[in-house]
């Protein structure tokens, strides 16, 4: 079953989005391959920690971050992965690793990779290892105010 609170939240909002079942996939590349979906659309959620903070990296599941250049482009002296102790409780309506990239719904600040914001759709775990959510990306970005920069 997909997060309640972010299905909730997009019902709410009137927000047109389509809910894709696929078999059980890890990681995010993974997820697009099962969804048939290009990389460079479907949003993977890293969590990490600037100064000290939880926040959500959103970039496409094909590319990585570049912590440098991540710290550089947002000022910050400190970025660092945050490890699943961290922030498992935080998701309780998600698997561990399938955290749909809404921040807003779990008090955390959101960056997104300027190469999301080309993309007329994306897609992202919606809260399990099997379903995703897929919807335009200016409906994301007008939900979640997400800071965009360039870190990757």
């Amino acid at each position: 079953m997909p997060s309640r609170k972010v299905k909730e939240f997009l019902e709410s909002r009137q927000v047109k989005y389509v809910n894709i079942t696929h078999s059980p996939a890890y990681t995010a590349q993974q997820v697009a391959e099962s969804a048939h979906i290009h990389g460079k659309e479907m949003a993977k959620t890293v969590i990490v920690l600037i100064e000290g903070k939880m926040a959500m990296a959103v970039l496409p599941a094909n590319y990585s971050i570049d912590f440098d250049y991540f710290r550089k482009t947002t000022g910050a002296k400190r970025i660092e992965l945050a490890s699943e102790a961290q922030f498992k409780d935080m998701f309780p309506d998600c698997a561990v690793g399938a955290m749909p990239p809404f921040g807003n719904l779990y008090a955390m600040e959101v960056y997104v990779d300027e190469h999301l914001t080309k993309d007329k759709e994306i897609a992202f775990n919606a809260g399990n290892h099997y379903e995703l959510f897929r919807m335009a990306y200016q409906d994301y970005a007008d939900l979640v105010k997400p800071k965009v920069v360039k870190f990757t």
